[in-house]
C-alpha cells in the first residue's frame, strides 16, 4: 500500500518534513527547522526527529525540496550526515542548500540535482513533476507525484498572485491538468487558512514602496527577509529609478543576493551598489539601505542600528525605516521593541500594521478554495500549520463539497494509508523534536533544558567540601558560592546560614567515612532546597561538590 507519514510540520509552523512510502521505496519531502521558543535557552534550532528514516535508510531513495526557506531545508545538513541520498530541487533552492552545507562537514559530498519545473523525475515507483508556484521566495514548487495507487498533489508553500513582479506565476494550468487525471489526494498549505479573501499582490507592495521612494527626502532603510529576492529586486529597481545608491547589510542578505545574481535570478547594476561604510559619503536623499532584521533578531543589522551599536550606520532624525514583512507570531515583542527604539532615535517607521508594505507568501481562503477546485482530489489532507489551521482547512475543504469522510486530519507521526483508492489513518511512527546547540545534535535533552531554565530563573548555589576519605574529617568548607541568586547585600546572611545548615547536617552522620559521597550530596541538595524555599521562596540549582582526599 501507499503510505504518507508526516515527521514534522503538521500541528506546528516549521519543521516541515514528510515521507511517501511504497513497498521498499521512500522519498522525503523537505527537511526543515524551527527556531527555538523562549523556554529553550541556548538552543540554536529545532529539527524533526528523523530516526524513522535512519532505521529504514536502505529504503530511502531521495529528498525532494519544494523551496529554499529554512523551515523546509534547515535540517538538511543533519539529515545528510546520517543518510547518503540524492537531493532534488529547483535552481535557487539547490544553490541555497549548497551554501548552507558548506558550513558543515559531511561524510560524503552530497548529490544535489537541479530540476526545471515541468520535468518528470523517476524515483523507484514514483514519477515526480515540479509545478511552479508563487511564494515569498523564488523558485518555489508544488509536486505532482504519480504513485501505483494514484496521483498525490503537494501544494508546497504557495499563493496565487495574478500580478507577480518577478513573472513567476503559480501554474494553475498544471494543477488543473492533474485534477483531470483523477487525483487521489491533495496535500495543501494551511498557514493562512484563517484569512478571508485573497493575498495582497506583490505589485501592490511595489506601489506602496514607490510612493515612499517618491516622497522621502532622507535615508531609506528597508528591512526584508533575505530570501525574498523578488522584493529585494523591487527595491533595487526603485532605487535606480529615484537616483539612490543601495547598500546591503547583513550576512544572509549579502549571501543570498550573491547567489541570486550568480544564477541570473536578479540584477544589481554595478554603479548603484555601495558599502555600508560609504553611506556617509553621500547625501541622505541618495541612500537606500536593504537590511536583515525585520523580525527583531538579536544580532541582526537592524537591531544593532536600533540599539545604536552598528559599526557603520547610526539612525538619525529624517531616516525612514520600512519593515517590509509580517509580524511572525512569537516575534511581536522583539519587533515592537525595535520600532520603539527607532522612534526614540528620531526615525519614521513604516510597518505592516500601518501600511500595505508586505504581501504574504501563503494563500488566503479564496486561493485555497481555488486550488481545491482545480485539483478536485478524492481525498484532502491539510499540511503546514498548527492544529487549528488544519481543522479550519478541513472545514474549508468540506465547504467546497469534498465529502467529510474523504478529509483526513493528521498530525506528526500519523500513518496515512491508501490502497485501492481508499484512504485511512493506521497507527503512528515515532517522531518528535531534536535540539541543536551549536553544531551538536542529540546531546541536549529535557534535563539540560530544565537546568538552564532554573539557572535563568533562580540562579545557582555551589557547595564546596573537601573531606578526608579515610576519617570523614572536613578539611575545607563548606564554602558556598552563588550566581544569579539573591541581591549581594542579602546574600551574606543567607549563605552563612546555608553553610551552617550543611554543617549541622554533616554532624548528624556518625560514620561519615563509610557513606557514599553521592548520598551525602543528595542529602545536602534536599536539605538546602527546603531551606531556600522556606527563607526566600526560591529554588536555585544546587550543586554540591565533594572532593575526597
Amino acid at each position: 500500500m501507499l503510505k504518507i507519514i508526516p515527521l514534522g510540520g503538521l500541528g506546528e509552523i516549521g519543521l516541515n518534513m514528510m515521507i511517501i512510502e511504497y513497498d521498499q521505496h521512500i522519498i522525503v519531502i523537505d527537511a526543515g527547522l524551527m527556531f527555538p521558543d523562549d523556554y529553550m535557552p541556548g538552543i540554536d534550532m529545532v529539527i524533526p526527529d528523523f530516526s524513522y528514516l535512519t532505521l529504514n535508510r536502505d529504503r530511502v531513495r531521495a529528498v525532494i525540496l519544494t523551496h529554499g526557506h529554512e523551515d523546509h531545508i534547515g535540517a538538511m545538513p543533519f539529515l545528510l550526515k546520517e543518510l547518503t541520498v540524492p537531493v532534488y530541487g529547483t535552481n535557487f533552492t539547490i544553490e541555497l542548500l549548497r551554501s548552507r552545507l558548506a558550513e558543515y562537514e559531511l561524510p560524503e559530498k552530497p548529490s544535489l540535482n537541479k530540476i526545471v519545473p515541468g520535468e518528470i523525475t523517476e524515483l523507484g515507483p514514483f514519477k515526480i513533476e515540479f509545478i511552479r508556484v508563487n511564494h515569498s521566495i523564488i523558485d518555489g514548487a508544488g509536486l505532482a507525484i504519480q504513485t501505483p495507487e494514484g496521483i498525490i498533489i503537494h501544494s508546497g508553500d504557495f499563493k496565487i498572485d495574478h500580478r507577480p513582479v518577478d513573472g513567476y506565476f503559480t501554474d494553475i494550468n498544471r494543477f488543473s491538468y492533474y485534477g483531470g487525471k483523477n487525483c487521489l489526494a491533495l496535500l495543501s498549505d494551511s498557514t493562512n487558512v484563517e484569512r478571508e479573501g485573497y493575498t495582497l499582490s506583490e505589485s501592490d507592495v511595489k506601489e506602496t514602496l514607490e510612493n515612499i521612494f517618491r516622497h522621502s527626502e532622507g535615508r531609506l532603510m528597508i528591512a526584508v527577509f533575505a530570501s525574498n529576492i523578488a522584493r529585494i529586486q523591487q527595491i533595487i529597481n526603485l532605487a535606480l529609478q529615484y537616483g539612490r545608491k543601495i547598500a546591503l547589510s547583513g550576512k544572509s542578505m549579502k549571501a543570498n543576493t550573491a547567489i541570486a545574481v550568480k544564477q541570473g535570478l536578479m540584477n544589481i547594476p554595478e554603479h548603484i551598489e555601495i558599502s555600508e561604510k560609504a553611506i556617509k559619503n553621500y547625501p541622505d536623499n541618495e541612500i537606500a539601505l536593504i537590511t536583515t532584521g525585520s523580525q527583531g533578531e538579536p544580532m541582526s543589522s537592524l537591531t544593532r542600528m536600533a540599539n545604536g551599536n552598528h559599526r557603520d550606520v547610526i539612525i538619525k532624525e529624517g531616516d525612514t525605516i520600512i519593515l517590509s514583512s509580517r509580524f511572525i507570531p512569537g516575534n511581536e515583542r522583539a519587533i515592537t521593541s525595535i520600532i520603539n527604539n527607532l522612534y526614540r532615535r528620531g526615525a519614521k517607521v513604516i510597518y505592516e500594521k500601518v501600511s500595505a508594505i508586505h504581501s504574504s507568501g501563503h494563500a488566503y481562503q479564496e486561493e485555497l478554495k481555488l486550488l481545491i477546485n482545480l485539483v478536485r482530489p478524492k481525498y484532502f489532507i491539510p499540511v503546514h500549520g498548527e492544529y487549528r489551521h488544519l481543522v479550519k482547512h478541513i472545514e474549508l475543504a468540506r465547504a467546497t463539497r469534498i465529502p467529510s469522510e474523504n478529509t483526513i486530519l493528521a498530525e506528526n507521526g500519523d500513518t496515512i494509508c491508501f490502497e485501492e483508492e481508499r484512504g485511512w489513518l493506521d497507527g503512528k511512527v515515532h517522531t518528535g523534536r531534536m535540539l541543536v546547540d551549536g553544531k551538536g545534535l542529540g546531546d541536549i535533552d529535557d534535563t539540560v533544558i530544565r537546568d538552564r531554565l532554573r539557572l535563568a530563573g533562580d540562579g545557582v548555589v555551589i557547595i564546596l567540601l573537601v573531606i578526608d576519605d579515610q576519617t570523614g574529617e572536613i578539611f575545607y568548607g563548606p564554602d558556598i558560592i552563588s550566581r544569579g541568586f539573591v541581591f549581594e547585600d542579602e546574600c551574606g546572611t543567607i549563605l552563612d546560614e546555608a553553610r551552617q545548615q550543611v554543617l549541622d547536617l554533616l554532624s548528624e552522620f556518625k560514620n561519615l567515612e563509610h557513606m557514599e559521597w553521592s548520598d551525602i550530596s543528595s542529602d545536602i541538595k534536599r536539605h538546602l532546597k527546603r531551606y531556600f524555599y522556606r527563607v526566600i521562596d526560591s529554588g536555585p540549582l544546587i550543586l554540591p561538590i565533594i572532593i575526597p582526599v
